[in-house]
């Protein structure tokens, strides 16, 4: 089964993107294109178990300006799917 993240767009500071088969439990987590580091927040949990949903996540103040993608993880912790970048103004 293939998984797929689609970031949709990033307005007032929220994240909103679609989903294609991801598991419950799966992780959506944001990650620092330059540092490769991934955030400690936001982090959206899958509770759904249609396999096509929708996730919004807002960004603290410490998210700083920069590229940053969405990369989902699976309940074990591996990369299941990768969004394309977007910046942060």
């Amino acid at each position: 089964m293939i998984s797929i993240l689609n970031f949709v767009e990033l307005e007032n500071r929220v994240v909103a993107a679609t989903y294609r088969n991801l598991m419950v439990k799966a992780k959506v987590v944001l990650i620092d294109e330059a540092s490769g580091a991934q955030l400690a927040d936001p982090v959206v949990t899958i509770t759904s178990r249609m396999p096509v949903g929708a996730v919004r996540m807002r960004l603290p103040e410490t998210v700083r300006p920069g590229t940053y993608f969405l990369m989902a993880l699976n309940s074990r912790g591996d990369v299941v799917a990768k969004s394309c970048a977007f910046e942060v103004a």
